[in-house]
């Protein structure tokens, strides 16, 4: 998955890196997106989000990254960011799944994780590029860990659109694949039990997009294409190994 996202970046980058922007507004606003009910449901569900993007000294908060994150972060030298973040985590609800209801699959709330992350900003030629190494700790311990490497391009900047392409590989420990793709032999449902190791969680490649209405205000979207790879995607919670999500919002440009 992510080797054909890289390709397909790389492919979108030659043509069109003369009309890159080096830099994009920031902004608050809110959207719908659709998404799956979980990594690896066959049921799609379609809810209201926030987007933000806001860079401060110290302070940021963002969507543009994968997740709601927001926190602090400093420069140690051009170019190259370090920052702590509190995120939103999704959970895996029975209401948003008739696969889980009818197998007695208990509910993972949503929650919240802590972490740290390195980013780097350089430029390929015209290009802006961000690489983010990003590490995350669920608050509820039993949740485990998550670490994140995300590719970020911008590919084209003519007018009033904006268009950037990205690809991530997400890792999971022991306790996080548990968490959500395992089965304990206690458990009441009528699934087999099932341990999920650590190693790769899913691969993810996508667009994101930008649409100037005016001076202030801005339409901004994603569409994603998501894999799940090793012991999750052979999880027996696992109705499909790929998803996509799509999503837009109405923001107000600062």
């Amino acid at each position: 998955m992510i080797a054909r996202c890289t390709v397909l970046a790389l492919l979108l980058l030659a043509p069109l890196s003369a009309l890159a922007q080096s830099a994009l507004p920031e902004w608050i606003g809110a959207g719908v997106r659709t998404r799956p009910a979980y990594d690896g449901s066959a049921a799609q569900r379609t809810e209201l989000i926030p987007t933000v993007r806001y860079y401060g000294k110290p302070w940021f908060a963002r969507t543009t990254q994968g997740i709601l994150e927001g926190g602090a972060r400093m420069e140690l030298t051009q170019g190259i960011n370090v920052g702590a973040q509190l995120a939103y985590e999704g959970g895996r609800l029975a209401s948003e799944s008739d696969f889980l209801r009818s197998n007695n699959v208990p509910d993972i709330k949503p929650g919240a994780s802590l972490g740290l992350h390195v980013e780097w900003d350089p430029k390929l030629g015209p290009v802006p590029v961000t690489l983010l190494a990003r590490g995350r700790h669920f608050v509820d311990s039993d949740r485990g860990a998550q670490a994140d490497l995300r590719l970020t391009a911008g590919v084209y900047g003519g007018g009033a659109v904006t268009a950037a392409v990205f690809v991530q590989g997400t890792w999971a420990d022991s306790k996080s694949s548990q968490s959500f793709y395992g089965i304990a032999p206690a458990q009441s449902t009528k699934l087999p039990a099932y341990t999920a190791g650590s190693g790769p969680l899913f691969a993810t490649g996508g667009l994101l997009w930008g649409v100037d209405l005016s001076r202030e205000w801005i339409v901004v979207g994603n569409l994603e294409a998501r894999r799940l790879h090793g012991d999750a995607a052979r999880s027996p919670l696992v109705e499909r190994t790929s998803n996509h999500y799509a999503g837009a919002s109405l923001a107000y440009r600062f």
